[in-house]
């Protein structure tokens, strides 16, 4: 299982107790540090099922900068979100949790992180 967070967010030391209680097992990524690659983020909104802007930080400056609330939402826009997360990784939600089972959720709530918990 592997995390990746922020460690200035609540959010993600929340989600870290909680899979330390459960005696989880987990790697944890500082994506800000270690920003996904295309490919990686990809393969996460696969297993999440989402798309790239359901795991958009709107709120973020980076977000306003870029104009990023009035892009168009669509599979022909898709790899353009992408890219912009990877460029701006502050603008992905978190924590995203990917268990070893193939699922993924991004766990701001505590029913989100026990979802993946074996």
């Amino acid at each position: 299982m592997e995390i990746w967070i922020n460690p200035a967010c609540s959010k993600c030391a929340s989600a870290l107790s909680l899979l330390d209680e459960a005696g989880a097992t987990y790697t944890v990524r500082r994506y800000l540090e270690e920003p996904p690659t295309a490919a990686e983020l990809g393969e996460v909104l696969r297993r999440l099922g989402l798309e790239p802007w359901d795991v958009a930080r709107l709120g973020e400056e980076a977000a306003g900068a870029l104009g990023l609330g009035s892009w168009e939402r669509t599979a022909a826009t898709r790899e353009r979100w992408i890219g912009a997360l990877v460029a701006h990784p502050i603008l992905i939600q978190r924590p995203i949790i990917t268990a070893d089972d193939g699922t993924a959720v991004v766990g701001r709530s505590a029913e989100a992180v026990r979802s993946v918990l074996p």
